[in-house]
């Protein structure tokens, strides 16, 4: 709220129409003083962007942009999908084999969901693949194969929530909507000195970097954000003399910027805890199967193996193998998911009749890269077969 806008009484001509024309201006006076602030900010953040921005894969750059290059939805999509949750240094190789095969929306439509899930295996959050495959159907059944160019209306398709719809619809079409990811999260948070931990205070870093969004090139704006806290505005150690908005920085001028964001403790991952079997037949392929199509790793490749349990007369033993064979332990490993930690005993067996079980496959050592196999289960055959995944992958 505005103080010193409501007068006060002190004579006994005062005029309620002379204050309120005061009162008034007062007003448009701070709105104008807070729209120069923020449309400075956004400016000098924009032209650090020109200079300083990020070259990747799925980006038009700001001089391609002035040529008249639009950024293509698909790409965009793609890349964002790709980026929930996951380094951008890791989605670099995914994102330029996906396009490399899929090159449209139509192309991925096309494609089985099998093979989508075989080219994201080790990426990591699945479902996200699977969500892949059904966007890309809906965007061709229902939209004729082009993107819809609004927040609302992206948030309609399979897999795409607030953050996301908001992406596409700055960066592929130019609305000037509120992009928040956890970099922005960060820069927001120490511009403006927020106390609130997250994720109670998302609601103000959102209506604050509405505010600095401007109505032109709020893509450019939305992505020089992403840059400033991945490459100055960083976790520790933010480098605050070359940042472009040190000026305006609360928390540098009043506070240590690595104070912020302000966090709520983390409760402890729960422990759940099975076991892993790998089955090796005489040329060396190993025995998978398919999981179950809902649940955690719905429809991914897995060894066989007990079921995940906190229980602790949980069976992480042999006796909790697929089928009779001469097993052995290999050691254990631990795979830490979002909500929860596993710990999987691993056991091998080598020379196994591939008429033990009917319910898989068996996939030579050649093609072990080319499986559709979350890291967890990468890591349990590394256990058991060091060089599982050193060879190259086979194109398919």
């Amino acid at each position: 709220m505005l103080s010193g806008i409501i007068p006060r009484k002190t004579a006994s001509h005062f005029c309620w129409k002379c204050s309120n024309q005061n009162n008034a201006q007062l007003l448009t006076d701070a709105v104008l003083m807070l729209t120069s602030t923020t449309s400075n900010q956004s400016t000098k953040l924009l032209h650090w962007y020109d200079r300083h921005h990020r070259v990747l894969p799925w980006r038009i750059s700001p001089s391609e942009q002035a040529s008249g290059i639009r950024p293509d939805p698909y790409r965009v999509w793609l890349s964002e999908i790709m980026l929930q949750q996951t380094t951008v240094e890791a989605v670099k190789s995914y994102f330029v084999k996906f396009i490399e095969r899929w090159p449209a929306v139509q192309a991925m439509a096309l494609a089985s969901e099998d093979d989508i899930l075989r080219a994201w295996a080790g990426l990591g959050y699945y479902s996200r693949a699977r969500n892949l495959k059904k966007c890309a159907d809906a965007v061709v059944r229902q939209h004729d194969g082009k993107f819809p160019g609004s927040a609302a209306a992206l948030k309609e398709l399979p897999g795409i929530g607030d953050y996301t719809s908001a992406a596409i619809a700055a960066i592929a079409f130019g609305e000037a909507v509120a992009v928040v990811d956890g970099n922005v999260e960060r820069v927001i948070s120490r511009l403006y000195t927020i106390d609130t931990p997250l994720p109670a205070a998302k609601p103000e870093i959102r209506a604050l970097m509405g505010q600095l969004t401007p109505i032109d090139r709020p893509g450019d704006f939305a992505q020089a954000m992403m840059d400033l806290g991945a490459t100055i505005c960083t976790p520790r150690r933010p480098a605050c003399a070359i940042c472009p908005l040190n000026d305006d920085c609360m928390a540098l001028k009043s506070r240590d910027p690595e104070e912020f964001p302000v966090k709520a403790p983390k409760a402890e991952k729960p422990i759940r805890t099975g076991a892993a079997f790998i089955a090796i037949a005489d040329d060396g392929s190993v025995f998978l199967r398919k999981r179950k199509d809902e649940g955690l790793l719905a429809g991914m490749t897995e060894v066989p193996g007990s079921p995940w349990t906190a229980r602790i007369d949980g069976d992480t033993t042999i006796d909790a193998a697929p089928f009779p064979a001469q097993w052995t332990a290999s050691g254990s490993i631990t795979h830490v998911f979002t909500h929860f930690e596993l710990r999987l005993s691993v056991y091998r067996s080598e020379n196994v009749s591939k008429a033990a079980s009917s319910d898989g496959w068996w996939s030579l050592p050649t093609e072990l890269s080319d499986e559709a196999l979350p890291t967890v289960m990468k890591k349990a055959i590394t256990a058991a077969i060091p060089e599982a995944f050193k060879g190259k992958r086979k194109n398919r």
